[in-house]
């Protein structure tokens, strides 16, 4: 299973508040789609309600966005029609068909253990010098939160070593993100993973 049943729950029990939090994309958004062709085939990862696959298709690519919550997925179809696949990590089985795969803020999620035959099925959906652009909350160990929701929490090194020990990249760079205050209140950093094929 490629997802915590109580993060699940509670990303469903409360779709519309998340599908309404975002009004912009993540400034990495541009940092990776400055690495894409045009009209490049992209593939996004727990795209939530949408927002940042219909910017990329209004920029001219080629986006297949999926979301495995289907209460969220329902704001995804508000904004990009019936397109919108409802799939969870573990069920992409896609091989060679993406010049790039997008996943803001959602693998942070999977259970720790879970990550490396998801690494294994992304480096497989990629064409060869594709690229992943990934981002994870860092820590010290996989915890809950206050609201129960869990997340895989690395540092690093594990993170670095997770992605290297996984799929045969040709590159793999971790570079700062941004930090915040999550949902429940407590603060937070990310890390971007980027990997190529």
């Amino acid at each position: 299973m490629s997802y915590d049943a109580k993060t699940f729950q509670f990303y469903a029990d409360n779709a519309q508040e998340y599908a309404s939090r975002r009004t912009k994309p993540t400034k990495m958004l541009s940092v990776f789609l400055a690495e894409m062709v045009k009209s490049a085939a992209i593939l996004e990862l727990g795209c939530g309600a949408g927002l940042e696959a219909q910017y990329m298709q209004s920029k001219g690519f080629d986006v297949t966005a999926t979301e495995g919550n289907p209460e969220l997925a329902k704001f995804a179809v508000k904004r990009l029609g019936d397109s919108v696949k409802i799939m969870r990590f573990d069920e992409l089985a896609d091989q060679n068909c993406y010049d790039g795969i997008w996943a803001n803020m959602c693998l942070l999620h999977a259970p720790w253990d879970e990550l490396d035959a998801i690494i294994g099925v992304i480096h497989n959906a990629l064409k060869p010098n594709g690229l992943l652009m990934a981002s994870f909350k860092v820590g010290d160990g996989a915890k809950r939160d206050r609201l129960e929701r869990y997340y895989n929490l690395p540092t690093k090194e594990a993170l670095l070593e997770k992605f290297s020990a996984n799929a045969p990249w040709t590159d793999i760079k971790i570079t700062p993100g941004d930090s915040g205050v999550g949902h429940d209140g407590a603060g937070y950093n990310a890390v971007w993973v980027s990997a190529r094929r």
